[in-house]
């Protein structure tokens, strides 16, 4: 039986710079010829080892999920079941563990290992048994262009991630530092399919969408379901099909 979650409420923080990012919009165009990436079924199975973090307050009903903390871009817990709320928790950990996460893979760019024991810590925590269960990822590869307005871009990103909030489901939006040839990535987990789509919907997603064509020389977008097996022990990224 899981733990019912009382609510108590997390204030956020002020935002103190606007970063420039990605949109959550989902789109994917080129200024210049690119390569597709085939989709490959991705394993990974963590250590036996577990991550605790005993400062994580399980009892709170909003989260500070993205790199922006303010109230409107924070994710609303109480409208979450107990795994969407504690994967979203183990999410807070996430961070990447090499410089070129731009281009590299993305399973070998982040910490996930410590990701889903921290996972297996908070279940045990709450008393929730974890069982298989499927999430819906979107990786955003891009390359900006130079000498862009970079405080709209930052505008039109935080704008849309309220927006994706309002909807509901997006557990993590995460996004890097340009690199050198001004190559980034981004990425979201969303609760499922559905959630994404409702939540790039509004009059701030569509904006982000045609500031895109000036703003990257090219920006590409694979979908994928995260799935986390029973335990939390193993998890797998394959290519998502609507069918």
């Amino acid at each position: 039986m899981a733990k019912v979650l009382s609510p108590t409420l997390a204030h956020a923080t002020p935002v103190d710079v606007v970063k420039s990012a990605f949109s959550v919009a989902e789109i994917e165009f080129s200024n210049s010829p690119q390569s597709k990436t085939q989709n490959k079924t991705s394993v990974s199975k963590t250590p036996n080892v577990a991550s605790t973090d005993d400062s994580i307050d399980l009892n709170a009903t909003h989260l500070i999920s993205s790199p922006y903390p303010d109230f409107e871009n924070q994710l609303r817990l109480d409208h979450l079941d107990v795994p969407n709320q504690l994967l979203a928790f183990a999410l807070t950990a996430l961070k990447p563990i090499r410089d070129d996460y731009a281009t590299a893979p993305y399973l070998e760019s982040f910490n996930w290992p410590e990701v889903f024991a921290l996972l297996r810590s908070l279940s045990k925590r709450v008393g929730y048994e974890w069982k298989k269960q499927d999430f819906y990822v979107v990786i955003f590869r891009s390359k900006l262009q130079a000498n862009i307005d970079r405080d709209r871009l930052g505008l039109l990103d935080q704008m849309s991630h309220q927006e994706a909030c309002a909807s509901g489901g997006l557990l993590k939006y995460w996004f890097g530092s340009p690199d050198e040839e001004r190559q980034n990535l981004a990425t979201c987990l969303w609760r499922n399919h559905g959630d994404a789509v409702a939540g790039g919907g509004g009059p701030w997603h569509k904006q982000a969408r045609a500031a895109a064509r000036v703003m990257y020389d090219r920006i590409t977008f694979h979908t994928h379901k995260l799935i986390i097996e029973d335990g939390a022990e193993t998890w797998q990224l394959e290519a998502f099909s609507s069918k």
